[in-house]
């Protein structure tokens, strides 16, 4: 488990994260979500030791500087630019490796295992970002490591990179390590966490499971459809229900249940042709969510 404690940093008048506290578990995949500026990587960078605040981060009681060997016990993936572009992906590794006492069996078995092992002698000034990418995932995983974070993980990964990362950060975590991770994709988070910690202006805004957000955040819907579908509008306004007319048979009811909107159509004799409940989207809650926390805002063309 790693539990953050009242974390906070401050560059100049800026506060970049403000008394952070929250856990990550094992066994699961957490995301970490906010808006540009919110402070993710400045959490992350906190979290390993890389910039120093108050507060406090530790992974199972031990904060990352007192670990007797943080690349066999943290992994991590913060800027899969930041190596030697003269170096070949094997020299990278096995440097890492060496500072460790990793094997250099291991070295081979994570090229393998992202996909890289065919080019390994390569230089990596010669690599895509997606190679990059995958380079950083293996320096992640160099140590069999029991917590991995990773920053925007998909970054420059083609689609099959993409289902690749899922899969592996997955298994990662059914095999009961903590995986933390990063990003600015909503679908894929919906896709990948069990649980969420959402952060805003450096400050928490939610550490909870998936589902748990978007009920928090956002409203059930019911659609129905059915023939006498302004009648029916008619009848369950005069009932009380929020309702608003989507096509010309179709009805949105809002914050409803199925069970009550069936009753409803029996009680006023309306044929039903179609009911269901609408689910929000994980991208409806983090907008919900964030509405007041968001520093960087376009304006549409």
């Amino acid at each position: 488990m790693i539990t953050i404690r009242e974390l906070s940093k401050r560059y100049g008048d800026k506060l970049a994260v403000h008394d952070l506290t929250c856990t990550v578990r094992p066994g699961v995949v957490t995301g970490f979500l906010g808006p540009n500026g919110a402070g993710k990587s400045t959490t992350m960078r906190l979290m390993l030791g890389l910039d120093r605040g108050e507060g406090e981060v530790l992974f199972n009681g031990r904060s990352y500087q007192d670990l007797p060997n943080p690349v066999r016990t943290v992994g991590a993936l913060l800027d899969a630019g930041a190596v030697h572009p003269g170096r070949s992906a094997h020299q990278h590794l096995r440097m890492i490796a060496a500072g460790a006492g990793i094997s250099e069996q291991r070295v081979r078995e994570v090229l393998a295992a992202v996909g890289l092992d065919e080019v390994r002698s390569r230089r990596i000034g010669g690599f895509s970002l997606g190679m990059r990418q995958r380079l950083g995932i293996a320096a992640a995983l160099l140590g069999d490591p029991e917590y991995v974070i990773l920053d925007e993980p998909t970054n420059g990964l083609d689609p099959e990179g993409v289902r690749w990362i899922r899969s592996l950060l997955r298994n990662l975590a059914d095999e009961g390590r903590t995986v933390f991770v990063s990003s600015h994709l909503l679908s894929e988070i919906a896709q990948l966490a069990d649980d969420l910690v959402v952060i805003g202006e450096g400050e928490l805004i939610a550490a909870q499971p998936v589902r748990d957000f978007i009920a928090a955040h956002t409203r059930t819907h019911v659609v129905v459809r059915t023939v006498e579908a302004g009648r029916f509008g008619q009848w369950l306004h005069q009932a009380g229900f929020q309702v608003q007319q989507e096509e010309a048979d179709a009805l949105v009811i809002h914050n409803a249940e199925v069970d009550a909107v069936s009753a409803a159509a029996r009680q006023a004799g309306i044929p039903i042709r179609e009911l269901h409940t609408r689910r929000s989207s994980l991208e409806d809650a983090f907008f919900n969510a964030t509405s007041t926390a968001t520093t960087y805002r376009g304006a549409a063309a």
